[in-house]
């Protein structure tokens, strides 16, 4: 492990999904300790209206280029726009584009299709009043972090599928796409800080709510990968979604689709949020650079 990462893991909470209301808490209280990146820019929080209505939060750094669709991580189960807003501030600051943030349903009170039918339902909005948000329609991305990079993913298929808003990019930080768990990485990290397999089952039960799952709710279950919007695929060496990260993104080369796969070593899943580490610092600011690149006139 990172040596600047490992000196904090005697710190980081057990890394377990039980009680929900708990750990929406825990998280609640360390994002409100982390000071977010809004300089040069406008924020403001807004509602999609859907059935229900999708809360968001738009990010609008002056001479934006482009918008991502932005979903939070947290196992489908916990954060929102108030515990996302140090990270998606970050992303508006590095990559300079509209970043707006999506607070999706959580489960297991509202298991899936329901974070899925709410970031589709903000895409949409998103594509259909460009004009309002100042954003040009074809440039928009999707892309977040663990959960959120499942859902981007899945955003990406429904989007071809259904001949949907044309997504130009989609960025992929250490996504959670398959909910079998067979690969080596999610059958031997049990003890790995902040995320584990135990963790990772506890986060696909309430998500799937004891359905079984298709390509919506686990992209990796996608027979057919082929003309997706180009990738960035990004991997935590000791994160059990690693060696199934790394199979889509082979997966989706093998297809023809463009992808840059990162995986960075020493980390661990969500270790970014250690803004002191030095590779923290390195990944945020090669996000902006890969989302300023792919959304460039």
């Amino acid at each position: 492990m990172d040596p600047e990462l490992e000196a904090f893991v005697p710190l980081f909470p057990k890394a377990e999904l039980t009680d929900v209301v708990k750990e929406r808490r825990v998280l609640a209280e360390l994002a409100a300790g982390i000071p977010a990146e809004t300089g040069g820019m406008d924020v403001e929080d807004l509602v999609v209206p859907a059935d229900p209505a999708v809360p968001v939060r738009v990010y609008r750094p002056h001479d934006a280029q482009g918008a991502v669709i932005w979903l939070h991580g947290g196992g489908w189960v916990v954060g929102d726009v108030v515990t996302e807003h140090p990270w998606a501030s970050r992303v508006a600051a590095r990559s300079q584009a509209v970043v707006i943030s999506v607070g999706y349903r959580l489960a297991p009170e509202n298991p899936f299709p329901a974070a899925f039918d709410d970031a589709w339902a903000v895409l949409t909005w998103a594509y259909d009043h460009a004009a309002e948000l100042g954003i040009d329609p074809e440039r928009i991305a999707v892309g977040g972090h663990s959960a959120g990079g499942g859902l981007a993913a899945a955003l990406a298929l429904k989007a071809r599928d259904e001949q949907g808003p044309p997504i130009r990019f989609q960025l992929l930080h250490q996504p959670g796409l398959d909910d079998r768990l067979t690969t080596w990485s999610a059958r031997h990290f049990t003890e790995t800080p902040w995320y584990n397999r135990s963790k990772a089952v506890q986060a696909w039960r309430h998500y799937l709510g004891g359905n079984p799952a298709g390509p919506y709710a686990a992209p990796a279950r996608a027979d057919d990968l082929s003309d997706l919007p180009p990738a960035y695929v990004a991997t935590a060496e000791l994160c059990p979604n690693r060696d199934e990260d790394i199979a889509y993104a082979v997966r989706l080369l093998q297809a023809g689709v463009r992808v840059e796969l990162h995986q960075w070593p020493g980390t661990f899943h969500g270790s970014q949020a250690l803004l002191s580490a030095d590779v923290s610092q390195r990944q945020f600011t090669e996000i902006g650079a890969v989302l300023r690149r792919a959304l460039a006139g």
